[in-house]
């Protein structure tokens, strides 16, 4: 209980810890260059957890499938990260790409 009235205060004073706050779906509403530069590195952190996760052996056909699909779709997220900040002015990270 006291748990839930200190993130409730926390959010209300803006200091917010955003390593426990889950990525926002609707990417367009991130305005701030930082923020989305934030939750971008987050989606490379996990796409690079998965990608050697994957390179494993012991796992069955069904498995890399999920995690090839899981894969894909953190590398489309990654990308509409890179436009959001492209398009807020920010720094071009998909040089090279398309």
């Amino acid at each position: 209980m006291l748990f839930r009235f200190r993130a409730a205060q926390a959010a209300d004073l803006g200091i917010l810890d955003l390593g426990r706050t889950r990525r926002p779906k609707a990417i367009t509403t991130i305005t701030s260059i930082p923020l989305c530069e934030k939750w971008r590195g987050q989606v490379l952190k996990e796409i690079s957890r998965k990608v050697s996760k994957i390179q494993d052996p012991s796992l069955s056909d069904f498995q890399i499938r999920d995690l090839n699909d899981e894969i894909n779709k953190l590398m489309r997220e990654k990308h509409m990260w890179e436009v959001q900040i492209r398009g807020q002015g920010g720094p071009n990270y998909m040089r090279g790409g398309k």
